[in-house]
């Protein structure tokens, strides 16, 4: 049976996504980059809902990452392979965003995958990924892909050994997720493509059921998370929609559990969260727009009758608000690290995504004098 895989990372389109970047590019800061390359062939429905729960955990601890005393900026693509219904011509195989910093859009799409049989191309996704990402030049910074699934490495015509060489002449480390036997994963070179590269081979269960911990702080948590949405302003032509994406992504994590709805307010809380595309308070405090200079029809329905000085101090009450929240989130946040991490001592596996991906990252980030508080 065929299954799905999972690659992730943390996190993001660019809002904006050339002039947010560019923006953390002048101010100094390292970069994290990493491409998730998922198969969405048949069987794997269990793999995509295992990622989908996780995403925010492995956000969350790609959040504390710091180069330099800063917090670098994180930038996450999205690749599906191994679906039937993506034509052979295009190998089954499609990239579901690029690189982006918008992390609600990334939950977007993994709520939007599904699953169907096809063939399994590992070197022709590996080397879509190289040539058709923007890869940053700089070798210091961290450029990872994690490849998961459970067919054969070598199929295809494309030659997995020449994607991953290609892959580690630009930096980028490729490290592969076999969905099953760690045994079979090695006679099918899923361990011989991380190898070539210096990844990491890991094999995980794709089909088991990932413990979730229910933590005193996650009401309040799940409370303050959606308080802090009506700190955001929508604006521009896309404002509303993408709004709504916030709400229904907050829909989505409240559905899995209360311990996955307060990891997302987490994220939202930290600084990988940025909405300068539609958000009037972040565009403002990024200088992506001039309060006083914008026109009527280009403030949100709530503005429009302002004048300047009643915009700026409008803006500011709401950035104060949102500043307070998400340090009521954070201290919550500290304590609920804190009983978490000592009711899993026990508990805790490395043959789950998350557990893998975040031990991988954080050991590869360490090599490149990244540093986790």
């Amino acid at each position: 049976m065929k299954r799905l895989i999972l690659t992730l990372c943390v996190l993001i389109p660019l809002i904006s996504e050339s002039s947010l970047y560019s923006q953390w590019d002048k101010d100094g800061k390292s970069k994290i980059q990493i491409a998730l390359l998922l198969d969405t062939s048949s069987s794997m429905d269990g793999l995509i809902d295992q990622a989908r729960s996780q995403l925010w955990k492995i956000i969350n601890e790609l959040a504390v990452a710091q180069k330099d005393g800063k917090i670098p900026s994180l930038e996450v693509a999205l690749f599906e392979y191994g679906k039937s219904s993506i034509p052979m011509e295009e190998g089954h195989l499609r990239m579901v965003t690029s690189f982006s910093g918008n992390l609600d859009k990334i939950s977007a799409e993994l709520y939007s995958l599904t699953t169907n049989g096809g063939d399994e191309y590992c070197g022709m996704v590996i080397d879509k990924a190289v040539l058709n990402l923007k890869w940053d030049s700089n070798d210091n910074n961290l450029k990872l892909i994690f490849i998961a699934g459970n067919e054969p490495f070598d199929q295809g015509d494309v030659s997995y050994k020449e994607a991953v060489r290609k892959a580690k002449r630009k930096g980028i480390i490729v490290n592969t997720i076999f969905c099953g036997d760690g045994k079979t994963g090695i006679e099918t070179w899923w361990k011989d493509g991380a190898d070539i590269s210096g990844g990491r081979y890991i094999s995980i269960d794709q089909n088991i059921q990932v413990m979730t911990i229910s933590a005193p702080q996650d009401a309040e948590l799940t409370r303050l998370g959606i308080e802090l949405n009506n700190t955001y302003i929508a604006y521009g032509s896309a404002g509303r929609e993408k709004k709504m994406e916030q709400e229904k992504q907050d829909s989505n994590a409240a559905g899995k559990s209360a311990s996955i709805m307060a990891e997302r307010s987490i994220s939202k809380a930290s600084a990988h969260y940025d909405n300068t595309e539609w958000d009037i308070v972040d565009a403002a405090s990024k200088g992506s727009v001039d309060l006083k200079k914008m026109t009527k029809d280009q403030l949100p329905e709530e503005m429009k009758n302002m004048n300047p000085e009643e915009r700026e101090e409008y803006v500011s009450k709401l950035e104060k608000k949102r500043e307070d929240i998400k340090n009521r989130i954070n201290k919550l946040n500290e304590e609920r690290r804190a009983y978490i991490e000592k009711v899993q001592k026990e508990s805790a596996s490395e043959n789950t995504l998350d557990s893998a991906i975040i031990k991988t990252v954080r050991e590869q980030a360490e090599k490149k004098n990244f540093k986790f508080k």
